[in-house]
């Protein structure tokens, strides 16, 4: 039974590590490392928490394998089940066109002899091959993460390894060039914490044991905390400022990142191995989202009694990614969207689904603490997230790099 929970928690932090984390040092440039530690430690507490009132609300499911979106119909009628399903579909497309970018970018320098074509090529070529695998099997996607995985652990402890040793206090004591950055960059690393989707799968594989879903959550969501903080020193730490806000505004990419890490070492060793973790992570992020996108488009259509074979899945999966990849070429601002719907998701919902319950139920026999402060607390967070990007294009707040 400790097995199981343990389990979960690597599930939790598997989840949640990927390359949400590769867009912090692009968006935390202008921040410092002082303002950037206390965003990490605001949005972890407050996706911790959110993930807790779903544990709250699986007291009363209808099932211990109820979805997200059964558990909206349960509480808020067909309305609600169809918005969770929207909202849970475009958040995956806009993390799959995220990533696509983000590999197809990786990918350029080695096809840099196609010219002006070698980004498209690369996103293309980015997208077919993984898309075959997810086409192939959950067999085959599972082998592929296996093995990328373990690689991917030692790059970042390799990088880990090579850059901390470097880092100065100089560099991790940069003040913001703007203050409210902490406001505009929350959308971005939002991402970076969204495990939310797995609670189902966990809950029902913890056989509804609230007491256990609650370590994992708490577990598993506190050791992707810790290697964010890691890489965010390493990187804050090893680049001055000034030189890194240079770098990355000139090319606010993967690339540009991996143009940081050179500069700043002098070492092209480190550089690759940040490369090939950058793309590790592109990889089995891309993989997963793909997996649970295909396999939620395969239930829509089952509930609309209409099943399709898994080749047509992957077309309805792949072609809109394919789309958006190559005529909106904004990693930062795909990853922004991405962060907006899951606001929705992760925090909004939530908050919806306890207030509700609590109505129903006053004396549930877990209960998140905080009350109905805590709820309003995470309510008002949530739409300040949601709002963050208009803000910025209203001038309100600044802009991040990119």
């Amino acid at each position: 039974m400790k097995n199981k929970t343990f389990g979960s928690a690597l599930i939790v932090a598997g989840t949640t590590i990927g390359a949400g984390m590769l867009a912090m040092p692009i968006t935390s440039a202008e921040m410092g490392f002082s303002y950037t530690l206390i965003l990490l430690f605001a949005l972890w507490a407050l996706l911790s928490y959110s993930a807790l009132l779903f544990v709250e609300v699986y007291q009363k499911a209808e099932s211990k394998d109820a979805g997200a979106a059964t558990l909206a119909e349960q509480h808020f009628g067909l309305f609600g089940r169809i918005s969770v399903t929207v909202v849970s579909i475009v958040f995956m497309y806009a993390l799959l066109t995220a990533y696509a970018l983000g590999g197809g970018n990786l990918l350029m320098p080695l096809f840099a002899f196609l010219g002006e074509n070698a980004e498209s090529f690369s996103i293309v070529l980015f997208v077919v091959v993984f898309a075959i695998a997810v086409t192939i099997g959950v067999n085959a996607v599972d082998v592929f993460t296996r093995v990328l995985f373990i690689i991917k652990l030692a790059a970042f402890g390799f990088v880990l390894f090579m850059m901390l040793p470097n880092v100065t206090l100089d560099n991790l004591g940069a003040m913001p060039l703007h203050y409210l950055l902490i406001i505009s960059a929350s959308p971005v690393f939002f991402t970076s914490f969204g495990f939310h989707v797995v609670i189902p799968s966990i809950n029902n594989y913890l056989e509804g044991d609230i007491k256990r879903l609650r370590i994992a959550i708490l577990t598993g969501s506190a050791i992707p905390l810790v290697a964010y903080i890691l890489w965010q020193m390493a990187t804050h730490g090893v680049f001055s400022q000034l030189q890194f806000v240079e770098i990355i505004r000139h090319n606010p990419t993967l690339n540009g990142l991996v143009e940081a890490t050179f500069s700043a070492t002098g070492s092209e060793l480190i550089s690759h191995i940040v490369r090939l973790f950058s793309a590790l992570a592109i990889i089995t992020s891309f993989l997963g989202v793909a997996l649970a996108l295909l396999d939620c488009l395969d239930d829509l259509f089952k509930r609309i009694n209409s099943n399709l074979n898994r080749f047509s899945l992957s077309l309805l999966t792949f072609l809109p990614v394919l789309f958006f990849a190559l005529f909106f070429r904004n990693f930062l601002g795909v990853l922004t969207y991405a962060g907006q719907m899951f606001t929705f998701y992760g925090l909004l919902l939530p908050v919806g689904m306890v207030w509700v319950l609590r109505r129903k139920f006053p004396n549930l026999p877990y209960q998140v603490i905080g009350g109905n402060f805590g709820l309003l607390l995470t309510l008002v967070s949530g739409i300040l997230i949601l709002i963050a990007p208009v803000l910025v294009d209203f001038g309100i707040l600044p802009k991040v790099v990119g």
